[in-house]
């Protein structure tokens, strides 16, 4: 397997671990790269690819075996999720969503009923789930969330509105995060409950081959039993949201590597003045620069796993990563535009795609300046998000 690896990161891995890579770097190459650009164009996701994401072990991997995972640690989630996003955004977000949005909270947060029920379907690709905390109003801002559930005779009624929502139009069952007596909870949220309503968000220019979706839920009663029993206020929302930042983290570099590897690939090809573009110094500096930015952003999401395995990922450094990687995987998109030139405009390559992707994943779950202000209370003690 060709790839960037300047600190021989990748010689590290066990056996098992470089199978899942190669498997990963297999199906993204054979499977999935081929039908992308359509599917880009036409603003649909691959929805059956799917089962074969499921049958591969892409989906919960770090899920227990009982449950339909494979208890795998954090270095081979986070090699699935590079992989995942070397072919698209779309492709790495709908499997960060159904693994650490989805059934992640179930998982920690769920009644046994509810993960026997659940979790083999998702971990298999038979049930698709989305996760419904960002609002119209309210996406830095979680703990305003306008949601509300109150207590019935047939169990809990739902009202509120869901935005931004991927997987929203394709799940099977929602996981929504609504306040129940002012704390915030979460609910099971099952497709074809009265009431319940997706609307797929059109005139995307940004991760179109991925399905986004607003949520309405009116009146919408759901039973006792849909309720996550041990998820009481803000913090199990958030925890989920650093599980799924974890695997981003590992993403960006996912994409940094497949605008890069085209950039050099071109560079190497492209004639000008008698000689291949790669051959001239400002083209070198913009490689040189990429491969730096690549490998400090592969450093750190190889120690991110190690902390992660050994229980001491802390939320800011989870966010450090993902706000490092990102911006790290943006820049890269553009410099690797710049050496294409107008080629680099066409989805005959696809740095475009990336780069319009990365303009989404720069502020999505967690904008980059909450990130910012993450880490600066962490360094200082003193909170700068509310006032």
């Amino acid at each position: 397997m060709t790839t960037l690896d300047l600190c021989s990161l990748y010689t590290t891995l066990t056996e098992e671990e470089r199978i899942v890579w190669q498997t990963a770097r297999d199906f993204v190459t054979r499977d999935f790269l081929p039908v992308v650009r359509e599917h880009h164009r036409a603003g649909t996701f691959p929805l059956q690819l799917v089962p074969q994401l499921g049958a591969l072990g892409f989906l919960g991997a770090t899920m227990p075996e009982r449950y339909g995972g494979s208890a795998a640690n954090a270095r081979v989630h986070g090699l699935i999720m590079q992989e995942l996003e070397r072919g698209d955004t779309g492709l790495r977000s709908f499997a960060s969503v159904q693994s650490s949005l989805v059934m992640y909270p179930i998982f920690r947060f769920g009644s046994d009923a509810q993960k026997d029920r659940w979790l083999p379907k998702l971990a298999a690709g038979d049930s698709v789930g989305c996760f419904g905390l960002t609002e119209p109003d309210f996406g830095s801002n979680p703990a305003g969330l306008r949601t509300r559930a109150e207590r019935v005779a047939s169990g809990y009624r739902l009202n509120g509105t869901k935005m931004w929502i991927t997987n929203g139009s394709q799940a099977d069952l929602a996981i929504i995060w609504a306040k129940l007596d002012g704390v915030i909870g979460g609910f099971i949220v099952e497709r074809g409950t009265p009431g319940f309503a997706a609307r797929p968000i059109a005139g995307k220019l940004s991760l179109r081959a991925s399905d986004t979706a607003e949520l309405s839920l009116s009146d919408c009663d759901i039973p006792e039993t849909n309720r996550l029993p041990l998820a009481n206020g803000l913090k199990a929302p958030l925890s989920c949201l650093t599980e799924a930042r974890y695997g981003i983290a590992w993403g960006a570099v996912g994409s940094a590597l497949a605008t890069f590897h085209c950039a050099l690939d071109y560079a190497k090809e492209r004639i000008q003045f008698g000689h291949p573009i790669a051959r001239y110094q400002l083209i070198q500096q913009r490689l040189t620069e990429m491969a730096s930015d690549i490998t400090h952003a592969q450093l750190l999401a190889f120690r991110l796993a190690e902390l992660k395995d050994a229980g001491r990922a802390h939320h800011a450094v989870v966010s450090l990563a993902k706000r490092n990687n990102v911006r790290m995987a943006l820049q890269t998109a553009r410099r690797a535009r710049s050496i294409l030139g107008a080629s680099g405009i066409v989805d005959d390559y696809p740095i475009m795609r990336h780069l319009m992707n990365l303009e989404s994943v720069y502020t999505y779950e967690g904008t980059h300046d909450i990130h910012t202000l993450i880490i600066g209370q962490h360094l200082t003690g003193l909170n700068a998000i509310t006032p």
